[in-house]
């Protein structure tokens, strides 16, 4: 049987840069930042074409929230709290069935991708920030996932490049 939905703490955007755990992780896209930002905000529904976590991903409440369904059963209820298109997009979780969190925010921040001695200039440098609470078993678990959450984040990232050159190849 489903749990049924927890409300989680509220917090702001600044969270991103205090909570008590923050996993940061960064990865590469070829895409433009305008091209990432609005396959992060504007298609939604897109999500589980290109992050293999994510089962179900439908916007609520016009737009201003997000309804999230993970691999495993976990749900997610959430707020969009900043929108900077091609530049920032973030969202906190006012309710998940996850044990442990009581609050929990995503932040994802778009910027020209700089020339690296592997690639020339160009794209997206794509930067993840997981910003959680709980207590402190909650915290040790979520540090030890940390390899984990990064491979799903970079193969998501990879999947969405891909997903992105295919629809200006096509579009």
């Amino acid at each position: 049987m489903a749990r049924r939905l927890r409300r989680l703490r509220p917090v702001e955007p600044d969270f991103a840069e205090k909570a008590p755990v923050r996993l940061v992780f960064t990865a590469r896209a070829a895409a433009a930042p305008e091209a990432v930002y609005r396959a992060l905000a504007e298609d939604v529904t897109g999500w589980p074409l290109w992050f293999g976590a994510v089962t179900l991903a439908r916007p609520t409440r016009g737009g201003a929230g997000r309804e999230i369904g993970l691999r495993g059963g976990v749900r997610f209820q959430e707020t969009v709290m900043t929108t900077e298109p091609g530049r920032r997009y973030a969202y906190r979780v006012d309710g998940t069935n996850a044990l442990g969190v009581r609050a929990l925010l995503e932040e994802w921040r778009l910027t020209d991708a700089p020339a690296t001695a592997g690639a020339p200039a160009g794209g997206t440098l794509v930067r993840w920030t997981f910003a959680a609470d709980g207590p402190a078993a909650f915290r040790l678990a979520l540090t030890a996932a940390r390899p984990g959450l990064g491979r799903s984040f970079r193969s998501a990232v990879r999947a969405l490049d891909t997903r992105l050159a295919a629809h200006s190849r096509n579009g």
